[in-house]
């Protein structure tokens, strides 16, 4: 039998779900559910929280509890890199026209806000074996942040590297000031003669960080994907790394793997 405060939660979730309370709208105070449903404040609090854990509500303390604005979906597939080639050799107008975050969401280029930063770093145990070059190799880390004009918080969390002097042939590559770069990492690599053959991923999944939870603004219990992406040449060389942290609540992975007939 359900709970006192799993009915509550499900009386209240029900107009969010039809639509009754709008994005934006304010729940009635604590009290006041306490006293509409005879209950004590923290049974109120209990129904209130399981909604903020499923999303549909957002706590603003000392405000109250409102309706969430549900979040720009973003669905990556396995057609995206094969895209992102066959635009690294198109003109410039062209490759300005979108990029990969509107490939995933459907948005356009001015709906986007774009950061990145970029710094030198010398590659520790990990990222040397990754790339199977030696400890205190320079490479470039260039960190990304790109979100919904009409939202707070960034699709993903993303840090790439680079082997510095892989890239240096091309001093642009090393100017955070040139992003958002129309064609991406691949337009980028093709500027100084480098084909990618193949893009190994491997997701997992854990609960986010207290700095990941805050920035990408996941309500309580919500897990975070982690995507790590290898990038090799036509040479086998790995070219590109990226660790991206995907929030569990707005994004779907869709894999479409075509088999041959018999």
């Amino acid at each position: 039998m359900a709970k006192a405060y799993e009915r509550i939660a499900d009386d209240l979730r029900r107009p969010i779900r039809a639509g009754q309370l709008k994005p934006g709208d304010r729940l009635p105070a604590e009290s006041d559910l306490a006293r509409r449903y005879g209950k004590s404040l923290p049974t109120i609090r209990q129904a209130l929280g399981l909604l903020e854990a499923e999303g549909l509500i957002l706590k603003r303390h000392g405000r109250g509890n409102f309706v969430r604005r549900p979040r720009k979906l973003v669905q990556r597939t396995n057609d995206r890199h094969q895209w992102e080639k066959d635009r690294a050799r198109e003109s410039f107008v062209q490759r300005s026209r979108t990029g990969a975050t509107e490939h995933d969401t459907g948005l356009e280029i001015d709906d986007l806000v774009f950061y990145a930063a970029y710094r030198e770093i010398k590659a520790d145990e990990e990222l040397a074996a990754a790339f199977g070059v030696p400890e205190g190799t320079a490479f470039l880390e260039r960190t990304y942040r790109t979100r919904y004009r009409a939202e707070t918080a960034p699709f993903t969390l993303v840090r790439s590297y680079l082997v510095r002097d892989m890239v240096a042939g091309n001093p642009d590559l090393l100017d955070d000031r040139k992003e958002p770069w129309p064609g991406g990492t691949q337009n980028q690599l093709y500027t100084v003669g480098i084909e990618l053959d193949r893009i190994e991923e491997r997701v997992t999944a854990r609960p986010p960080t207290a700095e990941e939870a805050e920035e990408l603004e996941l309500p309580p219990g919500t897990a975070v994907l982690i995507l790590r992406k290898r990038s090799f040449d036509i040479d086998n060389r790995v070219v590109e790394l990226s660790d991206v942290a995907l929030p569990g609540d707005r994004t779907e992975m869709l894999f479409t793997t075509q088999l041959e007939r018999w």
